[in-house]
């Protein structure tokens, strides 16, 4: 099965996120820049969740393009991805209106859990499907980075309640360690990378 309907369904759909966020942007009230004090939580929240987006959309290029092919399977694995990212503007701006609140802040780390377990599945069906020994089986390895960022949302997901901007500093942390693609896939196709 061709990989080119999946991949322009994705970015038509992580497109569609991207711009349901930046409607939650609202202009303030007032012409001076001190009016701007009052969207800078909006305007943070929208920042950090572009970035997971971005960083989302970025590494999935790269994972589709070092694969050979898709499956049925993988086309339901990546419906379950594009299903919670489809959640994070939902998240940002329930978590923006309540002041960055301890139940806002599970959610939306809850949300990031999810769709990390679901790009660790998608990533699992598309080894599975191009083969054990495949160049992309291969760079996955056992996917360290992937399975800590796990543990990071888990860990988040508790401290909110005690400590959200702890919680939401531990969100941020994962969203550096995927900043840059992930080297193992990037450059799969001419077969560099390395294992996690």
């Amino acid at each position: 099965m061709g990989k080119g309907r999946l991949e322009a369904f994705s970015d038509g759909v992580i497109a569609i996120i991207i711009t349901i966020m930046v409607l939650e942007l609202k202009a303030p009230q007032g012409g001076g820049f001190d009016a701007l004090r009052a969207v800078v939580p909006t305007f943070l929240s929208y920042v950090l969740s572009f970035i997971y987006v971005g960083i989302y959309w970025n590494n999935h290029h790269h994972m589709l393009h070092a694969a050979q092919s898709v499956s049925g399977a993988v086309l339901w694995a990546n419906l379950h991805l594009l299903f919670w990212l489809s959640l994070i503007p939902f998240v940002t701006a329930w978590m923006d209106e309540n002041h960055f609140a301890a139940a806002p802040i599970a959610l939306y780390g809850f949300v990031l859990l999810m769709a990390a377990i679901a790009y660790y599945n998608l990533a699992r069906c598309l080894a599975a499907t191009n083969g054990r020994d495949s160049a992309l089986a291969k760079a996955f390895g056992r996917d360290l980075k992937g399975l800590i960022s796990i543990v990071i949302y888990a860990i988040g997901i508790a401290l909110s309640f005690a400590s959200p901007w702890a919680a939401l500093g531990l969100y941020v942390l994962v969203a550096c360690l995927w900043f840059v693609p992930d080297r193992r896939i990037e450059g799969r196709p001419s077969g560099r990378g390395t294992r996690a």
